[in-house]
């Protein structure tokens, strides 16, 4: 990524671009070509060699298989190992984008990333006019699977960071660890890792036929037990090559190591692949121990879930008591013409030129109690609209210059109440401008939140009248 890359807009391609290149278990030569995409479009795959030319969105929920890489299917549609151009694509800021194959599988190239990027900066990335909108990650989300010693967990963080660990009990590759502290590194130490297999693996696959792409140059294959002369030139017909052999730290000499932790590193890059499923942009650490396609698609699942469930919560203002106020109530009473048994709001604590969140905390000594539901006392709705508008009122005042002002309501649209506001629950209150005030007209969107929920939404449009 350059240093002027606005990681809080999102970007596409600059132009199509294409690559050719065969899949790794299918043996399929394909076509791939990758489109600019409007924004909010996310990443897409098309089989444009099938009837009616069917789509199929990255979405961890529509992964089918995960044994040899990660495979996508909808609409009677499959496109497999998605996770290398995936990390490409994340690594280089691409959000949206149309990727048209014309056959199953993803070429595989070098085993590495590294084609893809090269792609992408043939084109180079265009910012779009329009916001990023990342997820925070705002409490720790964990992944176990003890059957496969798997621990993956995500915390919060101020960037998008991995970190990997490996151990395959195996005295080739040891125990590595790969991290990325930044996703403007991804290209320089992680994007070139190679996938990796270990000698055994390779042989059942050959044997099943599974692996009818491989190559001698696009996987680094790790030899964790020895081998007979027999093996020896059954590999060397494989690979049609006359001088395969184990060097002394235990790969076969097919390929020369780019770093000494490449398999650590690759396994991170899968991570940014498969994590690309989420469908989010998320901040925040992640930690995996031994991970693979199928925990990796797995954790996408529940951390979308999370923030599926918690999406509405991304506005929600932080109220902490023990800082002092933007403004108390003398303020308040000297700014707003209400009093006694009608002033809804107690103080300010955040205040901009488009948006302004104030606190009125509800106790059972409230006048309106008395009248309203006696034996089950709950706050009026349009009291709670009432203490929005005030609120939005002090904002509009402020906003209005040198003078005295009142503000009065012309409309109020789209009134939703949604939970019931009770004694001993403090309201958070907020008014957001919806549009530049124009002859004293202000437009606002108003929300109450109570336990951090939405209770009360409304838009909201008043006149500001000089006294």
């Amino acid at each position: 990524m350059n240093s002027h890359f606005n990681p809080d807009k999102q970007h596409t391609l600059k132009q199509s671009v294409g690559i050719s290149g065969t899949g790794l278990h299918t043996g399929v030569l394909a076509d791939l070509t990758l489109k600019p995409a409007n924004a909010g479009f996310g990443i897409q795959f098309q089989r444009v060699d099938l009837p009616n030319k069917p789509v199929i969105k990255a979405d961890c929920d529509l992964v089918t298989d995960t044994s040899r890489g990660t495979t996508l299917e909808s609409n009677g549609a499959k496109v497999s190992t998605v996770e290398h151009l995936l990390a490409a694509l994340v690594g280089m800021g691409v959000d949206n984008v149309l990727i048209e194959i014309n056959g199953p599988e993803i070429p595989i190239k070098d085993g590495s990333a590294m084609a893809f990027i090269d792609l992408i900066e043939e084109v180079g990335v265009e910012e779009q006019d329009a916001a990023k909108l990342w997820y925070s990650i705002d409490e720790n989300l964990y992944l176990t699977d003890e059957e496969k010693r798997v621990e993956m967990v995500i915390m919060p963080a101020r960037e998008y960071q991995i970190t990997t660990l490996i151990d395959f009990n195996s005295p080739v590759l040891g125990t590595q660890h790969a991290e990325l502290k930044s996703m403007r590194h991804f290209k320089e130490k992680i994007s070139r890792s190679r996938t990796f297999c270990f000698l055994h693996e390779l042989e059942m696959l050959l044997q099943h036929n599974l692996i009818k792409g491989g190559d001698v140059n696009n996987a680094i294959v790790v030899v964790d037990k020895p081998i007979g002369e027999e093996e020896l030139s059954r590999l060397k017909k494989i690979f049609n090559k006359d001088d395969i052999e184990v060097k002394s730290e235990g790969y076969l000499n097919n390929l020369e190591l780019r770093f000494p932790n490449e398999p650590a590193r690759h396994k991170l890059l899968d991570i940014v692949g498969d994590l690309a499923l989420i469908g989010y942009p998320v901040k925040g650490r992640v930690i995996a121990n031994r991970p693979g396609h199928s925990s990796n698609v797995e954790f996408a699942r529940l951390i979308k879930k999370h923030i599926k469930a918690n999406k509405h919560l991304k506005g929600v203002p932080h109220y902490d008591p023990a800082v002092p106020p933007v403004y108390d109530l003398q303020y308040i009473e000297k700014t707003l013409p209400h009093r006694f048994p009608f002033l809804l709001v107690d103080k300010i604590i955040e205040l901009t030129d488009e948006r302004i969140v104030g606190v009125k905390n509800v106790t059972f000594n409230e006048w309106f109690f008395q009248g309203h539901f006696p034996q089950n006392p709950v706050m009026p709705g349009v009291l709670q609209i009432e203490a929005l508008a005030q609120c939005g009122g002090i904002l509009a005042i402020n906003l209005a210059g040198e003078g005295q002002y009142d503000t009065y309501f012309l409309k109020i649209d789209n009134c939703k109440f949604k939970q019931m506001v009770r004694p001993g629950d403090t309201m958070i209150l907020k008014m957001e401008l919806t549009a530049p005030i124009r002859r004293g007209i202000c437009e606002m969107r108003g929300t109450v939140y109570v336990g951090g929920k939405v209770a009360t939404e409304a838009d909201l449009v008043a006149q500001i009248v000089k006294r």
